[in-house]
């Protein structure tokens, strides 16, 4: 599973993530540091990664698109360390692993 960490993300979020045992970049890394929220769509689907961001444009404009990739978490509380967000990212992850009876390969 891999990440892709938009601009409001810490950038320390990336080895947090990592830390937790999945594939993380952050846009910024990527030269996208200014990158509209369709063009890290865009990205995201190219990397087959999982987008985490503060903004709520992004799901408005996958139902605009009616595309259903990539899958977009959402972090809804601000000023958040990066260590703190990856824990978001796990804590969700786990939830969609319990309500669908997955099994995710988590640390």
């Amino acid at each position: 599973m891999r990440f892709l960490l938009d601009h409001g993300l810490p950038r320390t979020t990336v080895s947090c993530v990592r830390d937790i045992g999945f594939e993380s970049e952050h846009v910024g890394e990527l030269g996208m540091a200014a990158a509209s929220d369709a063009a890290i769509l865009d990205e995201g689907l190219k990397l087959n990664a999982i987008v985490a961001t503060f903004d709520a444009d992004f799901h408005a404009l996958l139902a605009k698109s009616s595309a259903s990739k990539p899958s977009v978490i959402r972090i809804r509380i601000e000023r958040l360390k990066g260590i703190d967000v990856a824990q978001w990212i796990e804590k969700a992850l786990r939830s969609f692993e319990t309500t669908y009876n997955l099994e995710l390969r988590l640390l």
